[in-house]
């Protein structure tokens, strides 16, 4: 994993566990730790914060026309406006918050694994969407018991269409690198990121 997304998911994290995460933003919706962890993975891989301003034309053609904030397409996307990064908040907190409700769906394991691993699915699903993992190895995997077998999985998520060819994208590589290190990895006994969402699991 690199640095930067390592250092960014600790600050999440350190936030997230003294209550100061987002709380003027989210007011009553109280995401979980792992959507909130999820939403620090999307911001750093779909845009890094580049796209939040006005909507944009997906490079890959995916999805609707119009992009913005990290990866939001369709309704609330309205060509021309200005959207400040609180709008991208409320626009990407509902997606995430349904990846989140997909993945208890899909895990059956679910209730058993900690935050960062939680964050990991969560993220698959809000780039891929739950049926693309739906009766995937790594599902069958995961609720077979192997999640260690499960998490092997994620770097094979890589691919996307570029100009009409199945291509293995760079982003996508490291963002899998790094949800195959979050879900195999982190807060278990030992790791650095073992104790600090303990209380929040």
């Amino acid at each position: 994993m690199k640095d930067a997304i390592k250092r960014r998911l600790l600050q999440a994290a350190l936030a997230i566990a003294t209550g100061a995460a987002g709380v003027a933003t989210y007011q009553a919706q109280q995401p979980s730790p792992e959507v909130l962890l999820a939403m620090e993975l999307g911001s750093h891989f779909e845009s890094s914060g580049r796209h939040i301003g006005t909507p944009y034309v997906d490079k890959l053609g995916k999805g609707q026309p119009l992009t913005v904030c990290n990866g939001v397409t369709g309704d609330g996307v309205v060509a021309g406006r200005t959207y400040t990064p609180d709008d991208c908040k409320r626009l990407e907190l509902p997606r995430y918050i349904a990846a989140e409700r997909e993945a208890r769906a899909l895990f059956t394991h679910w209730p058993s694994y900690n935050p960062w691993v939680r964050a990991s699915i969560i993220d698959m699903i809000y780039n891929l969407g739950a049926p693309a993992l739906q009766g995937s190895t790594l599902q069958r995997l995961a609720n077979a018991g192997d999640l260690a077998g499960a998490c092997q999985q994620m770097p094979r998520w890589v691919r996307g269409t570029v100009n009409g060819q199945k291509v293995a994208l760079p982003g996508l590589v490291d963002r899998r690198a790094t949800t195959q290190e979050l879900c195999a990895e982190w807060g278990r006994t030992g790791h650095f990121s073992a104790h600090i969402l303990e209380a929040k699991k």
